[in-house]
């Protein structure tokens, strides 16, 4: 069995953008991917959103990461996530989510 079975998700504020790669980096995960998302807490009334140019960003600036790689290190980044969470002032903890891997080439 491939030692990558697990797809760890990450998602945070633009703000704990470098706290995120240091905790993936403390954990151990070398090989990662990211990406800048706009982030919502809830869904913006109809009429705001239906001008093609409006005033006022809907989301806020976020990041997700996504990693394939073994419990062990999921383990470590998930206990390091959480002590982060534990020391924060705000309503946006860094979330993180794993899904099986039931297949891959």
């Amino acid at each position: 069995m491939n030692k990558f079975t697990k797809l760890i998700i990450v998602t945070a504020v633009e703000q704990f953008r470098s706290e995120v790669l240091r905790l993936f980096n403390k954990a151990g995960i070398e090989s990662f991917s990211g990406s800048e998302i706009d982030g919502y807490k809830t869904a913006p009334p109809v009429l705001m959103t239906s001008s093609w140019f409006p005033s006022e960003k809907g989301g806020n600036e976020s990041h997700l990461y996504f990693s394939f790689t073994d419990q062990a290190h999921i383990d470590v980044l998930f206990e390091l996530i959480g002590a982060f969470n534990q020391t924060l002032e705000t309503d946006n903890p860094v979330k993180a989510i794993v899904v099986p891997i039931e297949r891959s080439i």
